[in-house]
């Protein structure tokens, strides 16, 4: 079930003196799985504020509907947590205050609040800031105050519409670290609207990329790479290097190693009963074992070998260091230790090739 289901959602703005309705929003349908990370994308202009707003409930559709977790979305709620370009922050109350803000709302009692909202400046590495004034944070410590205040009433959905872009590139990247890591540490739903393609890649798992208030195209980074849906789209990738956003995952194939569930001779000769050299020995729980070699046939119990994996999550350069050290294969694995698939030498040549292009 989608966490978050966009169904025709249109929107329009009256023309002035009487003239036809302007379309800022065209028909969209867009769902979002729970603990999705979609990055909006698009140029100035293109909707995807209007639609962003649209899922805040801070505006109304001319037609369609969304629902968040199966309820129809009329309005804000504390079922989502807003980070804005703009820090958004009281100025008369301390960082251990705004980020109780919305806990205070919600009726909490105040030793609670301050428990929560002291967890989760933790979180985003504010611990020591709580009596501070916002004049008295540079603006990035002033989105992590946002950004903190934002997750700490737990929301289905985290809504943050180009949260990152006030921020000069240093600061820019280290909130995207910061935002990183929490989704890796908590997977919560996200939503973040940017107008930087380089944003979009190194943190959506996800990326929905807007052209005139119409969606173009969804799909993973790697799905959009590799498969542009129009000129549009392939031009925003014009003088960058994707290869440096590919990740194990992106890259790995499925059914190129032979696997081994029961590692007995007559197991491992009819795994390797074609021209393959090895196979992966995997547990009943799909867990890497170590892999087996044509060699151990003539053992009457085939010697397993030890084996490196690869999480699916890892960059490209950690798959590169790690696969050229290897005369084999490398298995590729979830989040649980469980296989996924397989990278070698030839499909990161591959990949590589082919994502940069002309900048190889």
């Amino acid at each position: 079930m989608s966490r978050l289901s966009i169904r025709g959602v249109a929107r329009s703005f009256p023309g002035l003196h009487g003239a036809a309705p302007v379309p800022a929003l065209q028909p969209t349908d867009l769902e979002v799985a729970d603990n999705d990370f979609i990055t909006v994308l698009g140029p100035s202009g293109c909707g995807k504020s209007t639609l962003l707003r649209i899922v805040a409930g801070l505006d109304v559709p001319t037609s369609g509907e969304v629902r968040l977790d199966g309820a129809p979305v009329h309005g804000p709620g504390a079922d989502r947590g807003m980070v804005f370009q703009s820090y958004t922050l009281f100025p008369w109350l301390t960082v251990l205050q705004n980020v109780c803000f919305g806990l205070r709302e919600q009726g909490l009692p105040e030793a609670q609040q301050r428990e929560i909202a002291a967890r989760y400046l933790h979180e985003v590495g504010l611990a020591g800031f709580e009596s501070h004034y916002p004049k008295q944070l540079s603006g990035g410590m002033q989105q992590r105050v946002g950004l903190a205040r934002a997750l700490a009433v737990n929301p289905s959905l985290m809504i943050m519409d180009e949260a990152f872009s006030a921020l000069d590139p240093l600061k820019r990247r280290e909130m995207q670290d910061v935002l990183l890591q929490l989704q890796k540490e908590q997977r919560r739903t996200i939503m973040f609207v940017s107008h930087d393609l380089e944003e979009a890649l190194r943190i959506g798992n996800r990326i929905a990329i807007m052209e005139g208030g119409r969606l173009v195209q969804v799909g993973t980074p790697q799905d959009i790479i590799a498969n542009p849906a129009d000129d549009y789209v392939r031009a925003f990738f014009d003088g960058i290097d994707t290869s440096r956003y590919l990740t194990a995952g992106d890259l790995m194939q499925t059914g190129a190693v032979p696997l081994v569930s029961k590692c007995d001779a007559a197991n491992v000769a009819a795994s390797l009963n074609g021209s393959a050299e090895y196979a992966f020995v995997l547990d009943a729980a799909r867990k890497i074992r170590g892999f087996v070699t044509r060699e151990a046939l003539g053992e009457d119990t085939p010697s397993v070998r030890p084996i490196e994996s690869i999480r699916r999550d890892a960059s490209l350069e950690h798959v590169v260091a790690r696969v050229v050290a290897s005369p084999n294969a490398l298995p590729v694995v979830d989040d649980d230790g469980c296989y996924c698939g397989s990278v070698d030498r030839a499909l990161i040549l591959k990949a590589i090739t082919r994502s940069r292009g002309s900048h190889v």
